[in-house]
């Protein structure tokens, strides 16, 4: 099993570009199998789950062609197989997000319930409770959701109990061919479910309302082909500016999207660190000041990701003074701190929301092991400071959501390499 092993106190310093979007990219594939016409996809990021992703599309029938710029090309009307496998769903939650598709399209699926990161029970009830409102009826079985619709869904009102991404997703994507107008209320804002709607639409969905509270969906007979980009990625933007902070460094991200990362760099901002932006890059110099502890409440979007929680965390155990961090979207994603601890770090869990960290003048190599895809990343960033070397066990998390981590920091200097064993 590779593992990274990482040589610290080097501040990053340098240029990189964004990657595609694995949060946006994720559903845009699961939404093809709703298009009669292949869909070409470019700027999709060469990362484990959205390969992931492909090998379900395919297993279930779809024909998958690359070209010779990466670009993906996915034709799902060879669709045959309705039954998505426990053996792929386990390995990442996003894959239920083909239910609402298949349901739609072909009135019948059969979905294992989903894996993905330990960070809590992540509940599937909503996204069924939209599907049962659009006349679907639903079984769980043997570990699956086995969904029926033998007259097709039906446009509905949906209120969401609870803001979430996926529910929205998959009530979006099954929408757009239901019979009839369908209302989401308490729809997701985030970044993902506006870029969803905008490649639906340009498969001919008739959508308005995204990044609203209120998204109305006019059903439409078939969707059909389309070429899409994907758009940067957040989390990653985010995970390099806060390692560029942690390090003391100086870099500049192009293709970057600032305008949906507002709140985290009012918090990169708040740390103490001079920020700048133009129309698609940012920059951060941390290079003259120290950083500044400072409180961290994750929120859904436009507030702070809970997706960047861990990576704060990493930033503001070597930060002069105390910090509060406080996770409202899951339980149990505090999984990394231990970890922290290893390297030297002061923290402590008041409870299981809150943690309580006090900034320390420096932190120490030690093995460490991540437990899921952000832990990941905040563990690097921890080693990324840390004198001497640190070895991050069981990396394939860091696979599952960072494109080449190893090549893009060691272009901005750190010292750092993937090995076996």
């Amino acid at each position: 099993m590779d593992k990274l092993l990482v040589r610290g106190g080097i501040p990053l310093q340098g240029e990189t570009r964004a990657s595609g979007s694995k949060n946006s990219s994720l559903p845009i594939l699961a939404a093809t199998l709703l298009a009669s016409k292949p869909v070409q996809l470019d700027n999709l990021p060469h990362l484990r789950d959205v390969t992931t992703m492909l090998e379900l599309l395919a297993d279930l029938g779809a024909r998958i062609s690359v070209d010779e710029k990466l670009g993906v090309t996915v034709d799902t009307d060879s669709v045959s197989n309705l039954r998505a496998p426990y053996d792929l769903v386990r390995k990442m939650r996003a894959s239920f997000l083909v239910l609402g598709p298949l349901l739609a399209r072909y009135g019948r699926v059969e979905v294992s319930l989903p894996g993905g990161c330990a960070i809590g029970t992540r509940p599937v009830d909503q996204h069924l409770k939209a599907l049962e409102l659009m006349g679907a009826t639903i079984n769980i079985a043997n570990g699956y959701v086995i969904a029926t619709c033998q007259k097709g869904l039906e446009g509905a009102h949906v209120e969401m109990d609870v803001v979430t991404v996926g529910g929205t997703q998959n009530a979006l994507m099954a929408a757009t061919l239901a019979r009839g107008t369908t209302v989401i209320e308490n729809a997701a804002l985030e970044p993902e479910v506006v870029e969803l709607a905008t490649c639906l639409r340009q498969m001919g969905a008739d959508i308005v309302g995204e990044g609203t509270n209120t998204v109305t969906v006019n059903g439409c007979g078939q969707l059909g082909g389309c070429s899409y980009r994907v758009k940067p990625d957040r989390i990653e933007v985010g995970t390099y500016l806060i390692a560029a902070a942690a390090t003391q460094g100086r870099i500049c991200i192009h293709d970057a999207c600032p305008e949906i990362l507002v709140a985290v760099l009012a918090k990169l901002e708040e740390f103490g660190h001079q920020v700048q932006v133009s129309e698609s890059t940012i920059s951060l110099d941390a290079t003259t000041t120290a950083s500044r502890a400072t409180n961290i409440r994750t929120e859904a979007y436009p507030g702070v990701p809970t997706d960047l929680q861990a990576q704060f965390m990493a930033l503001n155990c070597v930060s002069h003074g105390y910090s509060r961090i406080t996770e409202t979207i899951f339980e149990n994603r505090f999984m990394h701190v231990q970890e922290l601890v290893r390297l030297g770090a002061d923290v402590r869990l008041k409870d299981a929301r809150t943690a309580l960290v006090k900034g320390v003048a420096e932190l120490r190599g030690a093995p460490v092991m991540a437990t899921d895809l952000r832990a990941s990343s905040s563990l690097l960033i921890g080693a990324l400071v840390a004198e001497g070397e640190t070895a991050i066990n069981r990396i394939y998390h860091i696979d599952r959501g960072y494109e080449r981590i190893e090549e893009k920091l060691g272009r901005l200097g750190a010292d750092i390499r993937r090995v076996q064993g």
